[in-house]
């Protein structure tokens, strides 16, 4: 129960640093091209590895596809959003970060 409240905590605050002005997140602001990339695999690996081990009733490609379709979500918010973009790059390094999670997961069974 511990990690699926980590799990929730989580996808509420990737939520919220993914809706507020960019420029209001200093640490964020001034990454690079390739270091933001890299943020993002990381914290969609750490959203997917956390639903697999949540152990919710679905499998985990499902639970994979739902944590890919959310960074999805949030890069349409983007897209109408004033002050942030839609970009192609960031779904790739989220879809990165889902499969790798899937990938360590297969390989610690």
């Amino acid at each position: 129960m511990f990690i699926r409240s980590v799990f929730y905590v989580s996808i509420f605050i990737v939520f919220i640093l993914s809706i507020v002005n960019a420029e209001s997140i200093p640490t964020f602001k001034n990454l690079s091209f390739d270091a933001d990339k890299i943020v993002h695999a990381i914290v969609y690996f750490i959203l997917t590895y956390l639903a697999i081990l949540s152990r919710f009733n679905t499998s985990e490609l499902t639970l994979s596809l739902l944590i890919f379709f959310f960074g999805l979500f949030i890069e349409i918010i983007h897209f109408f959003h004033p002050y942030r973009f839609f970009e192609y790059f960031d779904l790739l390094a989220n879809l990165i970060g889902v499969t790798i999670a899937q990938l360590v997961n297969k390989l610690k069974s």
